[in-house]
């Protein structure tokens, strides 16, 4: 297996899709947040993934992949059914902007991570 096929660069990978998948949700978010019957987007990934991680623990092959188990992680968008407006719109703006700022951050975290990746690949490479 090549680096380039990891689990941690696959780990990175479906974090960045989940997040680039989350910043899009949220943006759509603030900008229906006057739309009348409009209801918030949540995309989710954690559970998912703790989810097939607990699945590959109890599961029944005692070496369960952990590669199979992370590929099958995936995220989830949901629509929120609960609205507390006069209008029926779901969206709490500040609430939104928090979560905008939260993500930013991470995928900084994540792009990050892999910059330094692949940097030490380089290092190696480079033989320096």
């Amino acid at each position: 297996m090549d680096y380039f096929s990891s689990n941690s660069m696959l780990l990175m990978e479906k974090s960045m899709n989940f997040l680039w998948t989350k910043q899009a949700a949220i943006s759509d978010n603030i900008a229906n947040a006057e739309t009348p019957n409009y209801k918030a987007k949540i995309v989710t990934f954690e559970e998912s993934l703790r989810e097939k991680m607990e699945q590959a623990l109890h599961s029944a092959t005692p070496r369960t992949n952990l590669r199979d188990t992370l590929e099958n992680a995936n995220f989830s968008v949901i629509t929120a059914q609960e609205s507390n407006r006069m209008d029926d719109n779901g969206v709490n703006t500040t609430e939104q902007m928090v979560e905008l700022v939260r993500n930013a951050y991470q995928i900084q975290y994540v792009m990050q991570s892999i910059s330094s990746d692949l940097s030490m690949l380089r290092t190696a490479i480079n033989g320096k």
